[in-house]
């Protein structure tokens, strides 16, 4: 018997579980890639398909060209976070505005000055750093 099956007509499902259903695991170990403005870890071909939950102004589905500028191999770290409202995990790395998921713990990298220069302009903020020097 499935979970639908047991779900008595009428009753929606809370917008916790609807938003955990719909959480993007990577869906290989290799190849995996961090959003530069979010850190969501996903491979690059889940980003091409799916593009970025978190940040649908990228614009990233569908263009592997973006993709490419506005995803990173390099970080470190992962953690899996099931519920950003009440992770402690998900405040210490600044993710506990956005969608269940596995986040990078950091993100090194540099978005292009036209995307930087967009989001300064809608006044949001990302995640990721220049390399050292």
């Amino acid at each position: 018997m499935s979970y639908r099956e047991e779900e008595p007509e009428g009753e929606e499902v809370p917008q916790q579980v609807a938003e955990l259903a719909q959480a993007s695991v990577p869906d290989s170990l290799r190849g995996i890639r961090a959003c530069k403005r979010c850190g969501i870890l996903k491979t690059l071909d889940q980003f091409i398909n799916e593009g970025c939950e978190n940040c649908p102004f990228l614009n990233l589905e569908d263009n592997h060209d973006k993709c490419n500028s506005c995803t990173t191999a390099f970080f470190e770290g992962q953690a899996a976070i099931m519920d950003p409202r009440e992770s402690w995990t998900a405040r210490w790395i600044r993710v506990d505005s956005y969608l269940p998921g596995v986040y990078a713990i950091s993100v090194t990298g540099q978005l292009d000055k036209d995307v930087e220069e967009d989001l300064e302009q809608r006044g949001i903020r990302w995640r990721c750093r220049p390399a050292p020097a």
